[in-house]
């Protein structure tokens, strides 16, 4: 295998193992692994849209492997969503394929129940800005390229730092103190 994997997988238990160790606490919600490490390990999750305990959920997909999620959290330090929110409002063609992305979001969320209080409410922003990379990545990581031109931009962006065919699992920095996560991987 040379870069993640885009197809959903069925969650193990060793799946959910590897997840409470990269989240810090027990993974809510999951249905599935929507992408892999090119090692097998989980780098997103699909999420239910309504969790366990009734609450309502929109972030379908988020990442969950720490190096990745710094990355991003990186780029968003960077003001780099608010660079792709400015283009949205004078890019007709950006804001169209992302309007799609925004509808591709809301029926794979469909796929896996019905959930009043989040219809119409993807998640990152979409469709009309950008509020958070790491659904973007994850959503694009998830389905692979060419469906979320924002969440493609910004792996790309994410290359010098951070790649899909290269793992970075196990050599992550013990220093919990740089470059945490925002406001974003922080559905988690």
């Amino acid at each position: 295998m040379t870069d993640a994997q885009f197809a959903s997988a069925a969650v193990t238990p060793a799946d959910l193992d590897v997840l409470a160790e990269q989240l810090g606490r027990p993974p809510r919600g999951v249905v599935d692994i929507a992408a892999r490490c090119v090692c097998g390990r989980p780098l997103v999750v699909r999420t239910a849209p309504r969790l366990e305990d009734g609450t309502p959920f929109p972030t379908t997909y988020y990442l969950t492997e720490p190096a990745v999620v710094r990355a991003v959290s990186t780029l968003e330090a960077q003001g780099v969503m608010r660079e792709m929110t400015d283009r949205l409002a004078t890019d007709a063609r950006l804001a169209a394929g992302y309007a799609a992305a925004h509808e591709d979001y809301l029926a794979r969320r469909a796929e896996l129940g019905d959930v009043p209080e989040i219809a119409g409410v993807s998640a990152g922003g979409m469709p009309t800005r950008v509020k958070c990379l790491h659904v973007l990545v994850a959503h694009s990581l998830a389905v692979g390229p060419g469906v979320n031109p924002l969440g493609d931009e910004a792996l790309e962006l994410l290359r010098p730092r951070w790649r899909p065919d290269r793992c970075t699992c196990l050599t992550e920095p013990t220093d919990e103190s740089s470059d945490g996560p925002t406001d974003a991987g922080d559905a988690r």
